[in-house]
Order: structure tokens, then C-alpha cells, then sequence
């Protein structure tokens, strides 16, 4: 079938208008000469309003998204978003309230931005929260700065080393090189956890801290973490969480309780605010009291009068973002948390890690686990499937979708060669898990039939597979009608 669609600058013509302004409601008054355009506005297309309308429509049936399909993509938690807390972002009085009218007049916000910081609190064991940060590494890097200040408040200048170990997230090295700290890299042991010999090994007076997410990338509990902190602070040094994985132990362990002194949530995952597309996210932190003066702010707190205000902590690194944070995910995060309640949250983790435990169990004789133990929320396996010859991961993914399904995140962590990284969430049924399993188990019996197929998939999606290096190397960055033909051909 051909899918092309006509691109909205084909569709343009001359003297089309596709919307009405309102009726002008404020004094008429002319825009300074600086900020007037000096030539004709020809780069913008002229449609109708109809054409406008069925060109974003049209573009938007073509996506797969959690709304319509089952997303299992590790370490991402794209979970179903509850459509309660759609409707209360969306109330007048939060929706509407301007950050710059002040905390007399936004003592409701307040309000909810303090209840969420001691919700926060108490489910991760942390005695403060920030929820200044607009995303997961926007948290980490407000962690890693309030680990270098601290230890420079203490007068120790010699901590310019963060350990990061070899199955990270790609953010945690990143975020200690830009906070000018020097990376060092701990191994993985056989059964997935961090090799406390290469650990004892590493660690140092030069020391900063760790980072580590707990569950780890491989979907595995760390078995020795208290040991893991032990360690780490025996020479000095501060324990980071990354809490992308925070969606496996909710109601069940708390970071803080576990030897960590500082952590970023991610509201946009574990919390099912919005995510995707490259936001709106929220990262908020939360920290021991050691680490609390050194939080981001502005914070919110109670006053004495028994309202709300903002404050910024005494030895705070700073503000991160304009005003608060992206203040609607904080309304979602909320009310999700006060919707679930106690019960909730715990129920939310061992439904997840039931649900990954299941796909691991019922996949593994066809694709390899990464490590043979029992995992938390996602597991890991391998698209190294015996008798398969040329096939590799990138296929099973790409022929996933003809099945109707989105591709699971790929070739990571890096330490797994071939890596299916599958994330079902406790928000999947059984009955969507069969059918994914089911998809799985026949692609790979495809994989060693009919190895073509997979190659060309997918066959069925509008867009057929792309060829990435060229697209890295010869990348189009503005519509050329004549460059689409030619890729259109071939």
C-alpha cells in the first residue's frame, strides 16, 4: 500500500488562510522597528484550517504510543499515564497560576509542592526534597554539585573522583565529567552486582562518591548493597542513587534506609507524569540532612504564620531551572501518589517485577538472559537466538513492530552483547504480556526460518527501516521537496 502523504508545504498555495484571530482586547500599538522582519515571510506554507487539521491528524495516527499499543521500554517506565491526574493538572488554579504572582497568592501550589516533597520523603527515607530539577539528569547533576560542595564546605579539596559503574546509565559518567569531576569505572561480577574487590580497589581519599541505580541496569537488585555503602563511606565518600529504576521497590526498600545520601526521582517514570518527546520532565531529589543545605532551590516549606513559602536552602548549589520546575508534573506526581496511597505503591512494584519475571521466564529458552537470577522490574535478555545466522538484535526490534508492538530499548546496558532490555510495567495485563511473548516466540522461530524477513522489517509501519548511518552523515534539516522524492525512489 502507498502511504506517502503529501508534506504540508506541498499542500500550500498562495492566499490560504487556516485560522481567525479574536477581536483585539488591548490597546493597538506598534511593534518596534528592531523586532520587524525585513523580508517576505515565503518559508511558511499557506493552508486551510481543514488541511491543517488532517495533516497533524493523519501524522499523529501513525505513532505508537502507550495510549494505543504495549511499550516495553527498559528503564523508561513508559507506563499508562492515569488520566486522573490529567484532570487535575488541568484545574483553573494550577493550570492558570503565574509563577511571578507571588506566595500570597499561590499558597495552594504551595501547598501541594510541600505535601510532595514529604511524600517524596517518606517513601525514599530521605529527610529533604528539592523539586527544582526539570529532569532525571538535571537531578543528578544537582547531586554530583551538592557532593563537590559539601566536601569543599568541609575543607576537603582532594574528592575529584566519582565511581560510576560499568553497567551505568550513559548520563552518570556524563554528568561527573560536566560537574569537572574525574570518572572512574567499577566492574560487574558474574552475577551482575558491583565487583566489591574492583570497588575496594578504586575507592580512595580522592574519592567524591558513587553512583549507582539500585535496582541496577541489568534489572538486578544489587545482593551486596549495603556493603556496596559501607564501603564507600569508610573512605569518605557519598552515595548516589539514580532513580530510574525506582518503579521496582516502591513501598519495599528505601534508598535512604539503604545507605544512599542523595537521590533524583523521576516523576516522568516511577510517577507517570508525561514523558517522552523530550519532556516536560521533573527530576526531583532528595537527600540526607547532612546534604539538605546544599539542595537546589527554591524549595517549598511551611511558614511560621501556617502558610506556605519558597525558600533557598542556607548553602544551596543554586537554582537549575527558571522559576519551579515544570509545575504540572509535580500536580500529576501528586496525585498519583495520594491516589494509590500506601497499599498502592507497593502493589504498583510487585505487580511490575511479577510481570517482568514472567516475560524473562516464558522467553528465556529462546533469548538468552543476560544474567540466570530472578529480576526486578525489567529483564535483560539477549537477541542471540540459536540457529539464527546474520540476525541480530536490531531486527528482532524492527519486526516487532510489524507485530504492532513498540521495540524494546536495545544494545543496553552495554555490557550485554545483543541486549533486549523489556520493561512491562504493572500497568500490562496478562493477557497483553501473552500476546507479546507470543510475537517474541514467533519472530524467533522466523529468525532461523525466514532470516530475509526480519532483515527488511519492518514491512508493515509507514516508515520502512532507516539507514542511520547515512542519516548521521548526511542528515536533512529542513524540508527539500526534491531531496523526499529522491529518498521516496530509493
Amino acid at each position: 500500500m502507498d502511504t506517502y502523504d503529501p508534506h504540508i508545504y506541498e499542500l500550500s498555495s498562495p492566499g490560504k488562510h487556516g485560522t481567525n484571530l479574536p477581536r483585539l482586547d488591548v490597546p493597538e500599538a506598534s511593534l518596534p522597528e528592531c523586532l520587524l522582519r525585513r523580508d517576505d515571510l515565503n518559508d511558511f506554507p499557506e493552508l486551510t484550517e481543514p488541511e491543517v487539521i488532517r495533516h497533524y491528524t493523519r501524522i499523529s495516527q501513525r505513532n505508537v504510543s502507550v495510549d494505543t499499543t504495549f511499550y516495553p521500554l527498559g528503564s523508561c517506565t513508559m507506563k499508562w499515564s492515569g488520566r486522573l491526574h490529567e484532570e487535575v493538572a488541568r484545574y483553573a488554579g494550577f493550570a492558570a497560576a503565574h509563577p511571578l504572582q507571588g506566595d500570597a497568592l499561590s499558597q495552594g501550589a504551595l501547598r501541594l509542592m510541600v505535601e510532595l516533597q514529604d511524600l517524596l520523603g517518606e517513601i525514599s527515607g530521605f529527610a529533604a526534597v528539592s523539586l527544582q530539577p526539570a529532569a532525571g539528569a538535571h537531578g543528578e547533576f544537582a547531586g554530583i554539585l551538592a557532593f563537590r560542595a559539601y566536601h569543599l564546605d568541609r575543607g576537603d579539596h582532594e574528592r575529584v573522583e566519582v565511581l560510576v559503574p560499568d553497567a551505568a546509565h550513559g548520563t552518570n559518567p556524563a554528568t561527573a565529567a560536566m560537574s569537572g569531576l574525574k570518572v572512574v569505572e567499577v566492574k560487574s561480577d558474574a552475577r551482575g552486582n558491583v565487583d566489591l574487590d574492583d570497588l575496594r580497589r578504586k575507592v580512595s581519599p580522592r574519592t567524591a562518591g558513587m553512583m549507582l541505580t539500585n535496582p541496577n541496569t541489568l534489572g538486578l537488585f544489587e545482593e551486596r548493597i549495603l556493603e556496596i555503602c559501607e564501603i564507600v563511606h569508610a573512605a569518605g565518600g557519598l552515595m548516589y542513587g539514580d532513580g530510574a529504576n525506582f518503579n521496582a521497590i516502591l513501598g519495599i526498600a528505601k534508598p535512604g534506609e539503604l545507605g544512599f545520601d542523595f537521590m533524583h526521582y523521576n516523576l516522568h517514570k516511577t510517577f507517570t507524569t508525561p514523558h517522552g518527546g523530550g519532556g516536560p520532565g521533573s527530576g526531583a531529589v532528595g537527600c540526607t540532612t547532612a546534604l539538605a543545605p546544599f539542595l537546589p532551590g527554591p524549595c517549598a516549606r511551611r511558614s511560621a504564620d501556617g502558610g506556605y513559602e519558597l525558600f533557598t536552602p542556607e548553602k544551596s548549589i543554586g537554582r537549575l531551572k527558571v522559576f519551579h520546575g515544570n509545575f504540572g508534573m509535580l500536580v500529576r506526581a501528586w496525585t498519583y501518589i495520594m491516589s494509590l496511597g500506601e497499599a498502592g505503591l507497593r502493589e504498583v512494584s510487585e505487580t511490575a517485577v511479577l510481570n517482568a519475571n514472567y516475560v524473562r521466564v516464558r522467553l528465556n529458552d529462546l533469548y538468552p538472559q543476560a544474567i540466570d537470577r530472578i529480576c526486578m522490574h525489567e529483564t535483560v535478555l539477549k537477541g542471540q537466538i540459536s540457529g539464527a545466522k546474520g540476525v541480530r538484535t536490531l531486527d528482532i526490534a524492527k519486526r516487532l513492530i510489524d507485530y504492532g508492538f513498540h521495540p524494546p530499548t536495545i544494545y543496553f546496558p552495554l555490557i550485554v552483547p545483543e541486549a533486549l532490555m523489556i520493561e512491562p510495567t504493572e500497568t500490562e495485563g496478562k493477557r497483553t504480556l501473552d500476546s507479546f511473548i507470543a510475537a517474541m516466540r514467533a519472530i524467533a522461530h522466523e529468525a532461523v526460518e525466514t532470516p530475509a524477513l526480519l532483515h527488511a522489517a519492518p514491512t508493515q509501519a509507514p516508515v520502512r527501516r532507516v539507514d542511520e548511518v547515512r542519516a548521521a552523515r548526511q542528515p536533512i534539516l529542513r524540508y527539500d521537496a526534491a531531496a523526499f522524492a529522491k529518498l521516496r525512489e530509493g
